[in-house]
């Protein structure tokens, strides 16, 4: 059973280096990262970046206090519909979306995916609805319509273990990661549990988190998979995603 995997950027963000590294001082541009895995049963896309409006007018979409700390380098066909068509692949087609987290930057693509089931924690869910545009949620990026699974902890997505989500809680209250297994190796998608390959080779978590105890075990757990060969992919490294094949060149 072939299993493909293709890495996106859809466009780029420039936020205070200390949301990524606590103590830091300055702001540092981090690509908005989305991935493709193309299965025989189904198409997964794992993080959607952000909404189409904000390549336009950020501020009204999602708010003034979010874009006060967030400046958008984001336009016309970098959205996660575009990255698709560029490479022939209908968004349409697509079956799953897997959202690391619900923050603006993660799921505002959701509804370009219009037949995709949505699959999130059901902590992160229940955080969406509570937190509001000051902790990173923008209800119109998340509350779509769209069927929408919600987990209790691990899941195997087609019962072969290729592609299975696992909780990684820390950055949000129900952040969750993806394995990928390819016949090129194993891929672990890590969102913004963690952000940069710096904060893990050190142990730096970023300057603002929910939770600070297990995003230090999600960063140990990270730790583990890479010395049982697995291959990490941090969620806002610029030098990484810099090194990493875009599609339609596919990692594995």
């Amino acid at each position: 059973m072939t299993v493909s995997l293709y890495a996106m950027t859809c466009g780029h963000l420039t936020i205070p280096t200390s949301f990524l590294l606590a103590g830091r001082d300055g702001t540092t541009r981090v690509p908005v990262t989305s991935y493709l895995v193309d299965h025989p049963r189904g198409r997964v896309v794992f993080d959607t970046g952000c909404h189409v409006a904000t390549q336009t007018d950020p501020t009204a979409h999602v708010g003034e206090v979010l874009a006060r700390f967030h400046a958008f380098d984001y336009g016309a066909g970098e959205d996660v519909g575009a990255r698709l068509q560029a490479f022939d692949i209908d968004p349409a087609s697509v079956t799953h979306v897997v959202n690391s987290h619900l923050h603006f930057d993660h799921c505002g693509g959701n509804a370009l995916l219009p037949n995709a089931t949505v699959i999130v924690q059901r902590r992160e869910w229940e955080a969406a609805q509570e937190g509001g545009e000051r902790r990173g949620y923008v209800a119109a990026d998340f509350d779509t319509g769209q069927p929408t699974l919600l987990l209790d902890g691990d899941h195997d997505l087609f019962g072969d273990g290729t592609v299975v989500v696992f909780p990684t809680i820390g950055h949000t209250p129900g952040h969750q990661s993806l394995r990928v297994r390819t016949e090129g190796g194993e891929y672990i998608l890590c969102g913004d549990a963690c952000y940069l390959e710096e904060a893990l080779r050190t142990m730096t978590l970023p300057g603002v988190i929910a939770d600070p105890d297990s995003a230090t075990r999600t960063f140990q757990l990270f730790r583990s998979l890479e010395r049982q060969g697995a291959k990490l992919m941090f969620g806002h490294d610029l030098a990484f995603s810099a090194s990493v094949p875009q599609a339609p060149t596919p990692l594995a």
